[in-house]
Parts: C-alpha cells; sequence; structure tokens
C-alpha cells in the first residue's frame, strides 16, 4: 500500500483492504510465525530468559528516569570525541538541521542505513525537495523505497512482498528482466549500491543505542550496508530518537542479549558497530567530519505520564508486532503511521498527543497481552491502549452510537430485575434471526462480528434460571452421600460462609 493510497482512510478501512489481499495475510503470517517461533526458541534456549528480562526492564526504567542526565553526559562526552552534537525539539528543527549540512557539504546524493527516526521524520521527501538523492541501502528498505511505500514492519520492511514482486521491482530499477532467484536478486542490489556507497557525499543512520559514558553509537545490522554508510563517507548523520541512550558498555551487553533474540531468535547480530566519534589520524576509514542530531518529536512528553511513560523503554525489536493476532492479519500499513503493530497503535497517537486525528487507532488491538509477555522490556502495551481508549472518551472522540449503548448497558446492569427483563425479551426477540443456534444478521453492531464469524445466540434458560433444578439435584446426590463426609462437606461450607461474611 503507498502512502497516497493509505492518506484519508481509517483504521477499518485500511484492515478491511489488507483482509482481502490473500498474498499479503499469507506472507505477513508466514514471517511472523518464523520469527515469533524463532524468538521463543532463542529465549528458551537462553536459559533464564525472564531474568534478563527484568534486567533489561530495569536498566530502561532508570535510564528514562534520570534521561536529562544521561542525555547531558552523552553530549559533552561526543563532543569530547568530536562529533557535533544538535537537540531536535520538533520534527520539523530535525530535518532543517539535516538540510542544513547537506547545503553545507553541497550534497548531491546521500546513503542511509535503516532508520526509523528518518521515517518518522519523513527525511528522503525533505532531501528530494532540495534536489538530494537519498538511497536506501537496507536491502528491504530499498525495495520499498522503489516500490513508494512505507515499512510495514519494524525489522523486516518488505515483510508483504514475495520474490516474484520484488523481481519486478528490480527488473524496472534493471531496465532488463531479473529472475525470481533471491541470489541473483540480492547480487545486483549488491552491486547497484556499491556504486552509491562510493559516490555518496553524505552517510546517514540510526542509532540503536547511545552509550552515556563514552559518547558513542552502537548499530545493529544483518547486511554489513550500515558499516558502509558509517566509513565510506566523508560526512555522517546519526538520527537519535532522545530515548534510545543507556548507561553504560556494560548495558549493552544485556540489550544485545535481548533485542536479536526477541527481534529475529539470533544469539547476536551479524554485525555490531560501536562509533566513538569521526575518523582519528591513524585510522584508515571512518568519516571526517560527525554530526548526531537527537530528536524529540513528542517524547518528552511522555516524560511524568504514570501511563506512558515506560514508552520510551521499546527498544525497537518488533517482537510485539509478530506476536500480535491482528498484526499477523493485516500487516502493518493499515495502521496508517511510521510505527505499526502494538507499539505503533500506542506510539503514535501518543507523540503527537493527538487523540482527535488518531482516535481509532488504539482499537486495532484484542488487548490480548501477547505484545507485553513478548516484549524483552516489559512494556505493558494492553494496559496503554486501554488508556488511550479511555482519553478518547473523556476528550469526547468517542462514537456516540457507542456512548449511547454503553449509557443504556449501565441503565440494565444497574438492576438485576431490568437485567432479567431484557434477557428474556431478547430470548423472544431473536426467534426472528437465529439459524442452527446462531445469529448471521449483518446489522448494526453485529456487521463488524458476523463477517468473520457466527454470534451465538441466547441459551432458552440462564444459569440463574436453572439453579432451583441444579439446588434440587444437588440436594438429591447429598442424601446418598456417607454420613460423615456429609457432614464434614456441611462445615466446611459453613465455614467458609462466615469467612466470607467478615471479609465482607
Amino acid at each position: 500500500m503507498s502512502q497516497k493510497e493509505a492518506a484519508g482512510k481509517t483504521v477499518k478501512e485500511r484492515a478491511d483492504q489488507a483482509l482481502h489481499d490473500e498474498f499479503l495475510r499469507k506472507a505477513v503470517m508466514f514471517t511472523t510465525e518464523r520469527l515469533r517461533s524463532g524468538k521463543l526458541k532463542a529465549a528458551e534456549e537462553h536459559g533464564n530468559w525472564e531474568e534478563w528480562r527484568e534486567r533489561g526492564r530495569q536498566i530502561r526504567l532508570h535510564t528514562i528516569a534520570h534521561l536529562d542526565y544521561y542525555l547531558h553526559t552523552f553530549a559533552e562526552n561526543a563532543r569530547e570525541n568530536g562529533v557535533h552534537v544538535h537537540f531536535a525539539e520538533t520534527a520539523v528543527d530535525a530535518v532543517k538541521l539535516s538540510l542544513t549540512i547537506a547545503k553545507e557539504k553541497a550534497a548531491r546524493t546521500v546513503v542511509k542505513s535503516k532508520s526509523m527516526v528518518t521515517e518518522e521524520l519523513h527525511l528522503n521527501q525533505a532531501l528530494a525537495s532540495i534536489g538530494v538523492e537519498a538511497i536506501e541501502t537496507d536491502l528491504g528498505e530499498y525495495i520499498i523505497q522503489l516500490a513508494d511505500e512505507t515499512p510495514s514492519h519494524i525489522i523486516i520492511p518488505a515483510i508483504h512482498k514475495n520474490r516474484f514482486q520484488i523481481a519486478d521491482l528490480l527488473s524496472k530499477e534493471a531496465g532488463e528482466t531479473l529472475p525470481p532467484d533471491t541470489t541473483i536478486l540480492a547480487g545486483f542490489v549488491r552491486r547497484k549500491l556499491r556504486e552509491k556507497f562510493l559516490e555518496a557525499d553524505i552517510g546517514i543512520t540510526g542509532c540503536n543505542f547511545a552509550i552515556a559514558e563514552s559518547g558513542s553509537i552502537v548499530l545493529f545490522e544483518n547486511e554489513g550496508n550500515a558499516r558502509m554508510v558509517s566509513t565510506v563517507p566523508k560526512t555522517q548523520i546519526t538520527l537519535m530518537g532522545m530515548e534510545r541512550i543507556i548507561p553504560s558498555w556494560m548495558d549493552l551487553e544485556v540489550m544485545a542479549t535481548l533485542l536479536p533474540r526477541s527481534a529475529t531468535g539470533q544469539k547476536l547480530t551479524v554485525y555490531m558497530s560501536g562509533i566513538t566519534g569521526p575518523r582519528r589520524g591513524p585510522d584508515a576509514d571512518g568519516p571526517e567530519e560527525m554530526h548526531i542530531i537527537i530528536v524529540d518529536n513528542g517524547r518528552s512528553l511522555q516524560l511524568g505520564d504514570p501511563e506512558f511513560q515506560e514508552l520510551l523503554n521499546c527498544i525497537r525489536c518488533g517482537a510485539c508486532l509478530n506476536a500480535c493476532p491482528v498484526y499477523r492479519h493485516i500487516g502493518g500499513h493499515a495502521y496508517g503511521g511510521t510505527y505499526s503493530g502494538p507499539i505503533g497503535a500506542v506510539l503514535t497517537p501518543a507523540l503527537q498527543k493527538n487523540t482527535a486525528d488518531w482516535d481509532d487507532i488504539a482499537n486495532a488491538s484484542s488487548l490480548c497481552g501477547a505484545c507485553y509477555e513478548a516484549c524483552p522490556v516489559k512494556i505493558p502495551l494492553h494496559d496503554m491502549l486501554v488508556s488511550l481508549r479511555r482519553r478518547k472518551v473523556e476528550q469526547g472522540h468517542g462514537d456516540k452510537l457507542e456512548q449511547v449503548g454503553m449509557k443504556g448497558f449501565a441503565t440494565i446492569l444497574g438492576s438485576a430485575k431490568r437485567f432479567n427483563t431484557v434477557l428474556k425479551l431478547a430470548r423472544i426477540g431473536q426467534k426472528m434471526v437465529v439459524r442452527d443456534q446462531g445469529i448471521r444478521l449483518r446489522v448494526g453492531p453485529l456487521k463488524g462480528w458476523n463477517t468473520y464469524r457466527v454470534a451465538p445466540s441466547l441459551p432458552k434458560a440462564s444459569f440463574r434460571d436453572s439453579w432451583g433444578t441444579l439446588e434440587h439435584q444437588i440436594r438429591q446426590e447429598f442424601k446418598g452421600i456417607d454420613p460423615v463426609l456429609h457432614s464434614r462437606m456441611q462445615d466446611a461450607l459453613t465455614k467458609r460462609k462466615k469467612q466470607g461474611g467478615h471479609q465482607g
């Protein structure tokens, strides 16, 4: 789904489009299942996984609680290493800083390693507006760039495409027909990008982690393209979310254990690069000039918020996407923003502090808690989704018909007499629509549910209605029990009733 196709649609409309794309559903389901299974296997092999999850959570909680201190420490140490450190409060500020550097260097081409922050800032489009060509060098990012699409997954951007679709895209770029052979396709991209690496004026990277104690940045990758981006061009720009920081290299050991296992089931990423400043005298490679732009763009709005501060603990592993039953059916583009899945459903409205424009995205969840179980730093995303829904209603953005329905529901449940009366009327009324003990009618609230499943009909009698008969049967059965056993059971029941009355 291109950006133009996604614009102006609701989550339900985008999800409906995805649900009718059989290939997309199969591709996303297959890959997320493979990633999820790999993560579970890696966690099991690790042994004390839950202890490491808790260690990771504590590191992130401590860092975010003292974020101002660690950001200051990092910036001071990075500057001592010869890095130009900039702070950008908004997306506009971050883009302006990037464009200023590009203009100062009279840049014509920029090579980029994978970076969700640059996607968040729409940096490629901004560079294009001043005549600078930005080339994605991560294979997945390169593919979706050619397709004019946004990433469908945090770590696997082209999760929704197969080799035949990719072959068509690369054939247009190559000017010749390329077979749908992954080895040949990867070989073409490798040759194409090698030229771009050598020609590029600037290399742009993201930042997996920033180490406060040394002023270093750390990049995790599997293809080696980030090392090319950060060593070949004369100028390097690193854009990092302000929360990407950790105190020390010792803390990195924990994150380097948690992130790859959670993301892909790998024990380690293929490449883990620590970069501490630009090239020095004896260095054989590296940039002559290095800039780090630390981006806020709504992140500081979460600080001090008891419901959402833990959102900044996220290490962008994508595990919550792989575990989420909703994401696994509709893919990433249905969420409509840069970030998808459970993390995207919370992060997008939270960063923008804009419930009005994103008032439906929090509903793209079953609240099953699978995201929390998968998260390597235990972020309670399911609780945050409930909080977003509550805030939506409190701010007056809830569905009017739903509000009326909930008031009516509260009125009915407020009285046992009303509740029983409504149940009796519903049993009479449902006779017109029940078929084979199910309601298949697709009208009103039943439309969404019954499109993919069948609503069960009300039973002829409720448990409460049946209790009199059941109680009589139980008493009859008690008569046949040994008198001693019967007496012990009665004593136990009497004791429990007394305890219950005392507690009440």
